[in-house]
């Protein structure tokens, strides 16, 4: 099928040398199985840039460790002291379940952003895209353009080749370790890290992290890159499903690309569509995947694609959007549902509304204590020779401050209620769980049941407002 030429009032001459070259460059390109490493073009772009400023997101991975608060690193995951800093925030493991609340949040955003504009987390997000990005980036600077690069894969070993393999290499494993150590930074003091790396005193659980991260991204970013998400991702399943006639994905508009056809100078043919079949979308897809084929598993939704159409609809003057962000009820002509309309997407944003409150709740309730109670079983009760009931507590309370504080503990309960064991004032060490035995006694004829409710109250000494209760059972001889 011959290619038809553009012309109408107030359009220049197309530049046939152009589109040629794009020809020639791309015209080997086809769909990539693991066979052959894909050597994607970078084109510059409005959705090139996107991927620029969202990567640079992950900046925060790598500086977040070295940030201090006070004395000590700002955010800071204390595995062996089982404490989580974040800021003047102490979450101890008895507030674990907020990390609940938090994944809860960003599972439900994640299925919620897909249903609504696909696999956005995959094109501009996901570590493993913008490491690889990263990666082929450094290794198109040294090496050149895809088929620069194809050129020198094919070249027999020589001192020139090897020169830029061994930069190329040595770029990657530096990445690696910086990755390796950011990651380890984040569970202990990140500049003492450091020093215990380069003196060889570092735990060796961080030594095998380090090689673990090390090797992991050499090997997922540098070498099997797309097939990582082919083959080891589970997000790549997991959100094809949830798409929906309604979910606005990149679209090659095939009503008005059909029938595609090669351009040519002075070879105009009639009834061609906008595709001129220049397999730039193909050129620039990290995965390698023909769009025109309509959705499939190894697209990210990274948008490349669009910034090389839109180019090339630029360059033989025909209106940007053949392939764009759209629905599949859009391509065909039917009515778009409002988004606040969609079921789905309404659930979704119910969960993620009720994990919020609930982890701002959480928040804003830690407390300065936890305090537990439990009541000894065996015997429930003793009776004293001055007739008193007696019950035996035993106290656990957690001191989730960094320093040490003075405490009263109070109970309350029947009529003249005595506790014994434990001092009025007591202290607590910093970031510790204590335990305390006391004894509460009440005479006889104040138990009008067998068990009788008691509350156990502590407050610090120097900041009263600084308080916890706990509402256990007082028992005594059966009525």
């Amino acid at each position: 099928m011959e290619p038809r030429a553009i012309t109408g009032t107030g359009q220049t001459e197309i530049n046939h040398k152009h589109v040629d070259d794009l020809y020639e460059e791309t015209g080997y390109w086809h769909v990539n199985t693991g066979d052959e490493v894909i050597h994607a073009k970078r084109m510059p772009g409005k959705f090139r840039t996107i991927k620029w400023y969202t990567a640079s997101i992950w900046l925060i991975f790598f500086i977040g460790p070295y940030l201090r608060w006070g004395d000590r690193q700002a955010v800071l995951f204390n595995i062996p002291k089982r404490q989580f800093y974040i800021f003047d925030i102490t979450i101890m493991p008895q507030d674990v379940w907020m990390l609940a609340m938090v994944l809860l949040f960003f599972a439900i955003l994640l299925a919620a952003v897909t249903s609504i504009a696909g696999r956005v987390f995959c094109g501009f997000f996901c570590f493993q895209t913008i490491w690889t990005d990263v990666y082929t980036w450094i290794e198109e600077k040294l090496e050149g353009n895809p088929a620069q690069r194809r050129k020198l894969d094919k070249e027999p070993f020589s001192a020139h080749k090897l020169r830029i393999k061994a930069i190329k290499h040595t770029l990657w494993i530096l990445i690696g370790i910086l990755t390796g150590i950011s990651f380890v930074a984040w569970f202990t003091d990140a500049w003492q890290l450091w020093i215990d790396y380069f003196t060889l005193k570092a735990h060796p659980v961080s030594y095998i992290t380090l090689v673990m991260f090390t090797l992991g991204t050499y090997i997922l970013a540098g070498f099997l890159r797309e097939q990582t998400c082919f083959w080891l991702c589970p997000y790549a399943r997991i959100q094809g499903v949830m798409y929906d006639a309604e979910t606005i994905l990149p679209t090659y508009d095939i009503h008005r690309g059909e029938p595609r056809g090669k351009l040519k100078k002075d070879h105009p043919v009639e009834g061609n569509g906008d595709c001129i079949d220049c397999n730039q979308c193909v050129a620039v897809c990290p995965t390698g995947i023909d769009i025109r084929h309509g959705q499939q598993e190894g697209c990210i939704t990274c948008a490349l694609c669009l910034d090389a159409c839109d180019s090339v609809m630029d360059k033989i003057h025909r209106p940007r959007g053949l392939i764009r962000y759209a629905s599949l009820d859009e391509i065909n002509g039917k009515p778009q549902l409002p988004l606040l309309k969609r079921p789905r997407v309404l659930v979704y944003f119910f969960i993620m509304t009720l994990s919020i409150l609930g982890l701002g709740y959480g928040l804003t309730h830690l407390g300065t204590f936890d305090l537990k109670v439990l009541h000894e079983r065996q015997p429930l009760f003793v009776q004293q020779s001055d007739g008193t009931i007696q019950n035996r507590y035993e106290l656990k309370i957690l001191n989730k401050t960094d320093s040490e504080l003075n405490i009263s503990i109070n109970a309350a309960g029947p009529e003249g209620i005595i506790m014994h064991g434990v001092k009025e004032h007591t202290r607590l060490p910093a970031n510790k769980l204590s335990s305390f035995t006391v004894f509460l006694r009440v005479p006889k004829g104040s138990l009008e049941h067998d068990r009788m409710p008691v509350t156990f109250r502590i407050h610090a000494t120097e900041q009263p407002e600084n308080s916890a209760e706990y509402k256990s059972m007082f028992y005594g001889p059966a009525k």
